[in-house]
């Protein structure tokens, strides 16, 4: 009888051993690869240089080169 409770109790660790791992993929950032995000950073960045040297250029605040 003891036999059999040893026997039980091996089995059931046995079953409770953990699955196999399986790594998850990494995050990304709104389904973009990290290529992709830099590219819309720097397009963004680009975007904002242009925007605010021309609202500079429209206010007056910086006068444009003059050639000649």
């Amino acid at each position: 009888m003891i036999e059999d409770l040893r026997q039980q109790a091996s089995e059931s660790f046995e079953n409770d051993a953990p699955a196999s791992y399986t790594p998850r993929p990494p995050a990304r950032f709104l389904g973009m690869t990290p290529i992709q995000t830099f590219a819309i950073a720097l397009l963004l960045l680009l975007l904002t240089c242009v925007l605010s040297a021309s609202c500079l250029l429209v206010t007056g605040r910086v006068a444009p080169p003059l050639f000649g």
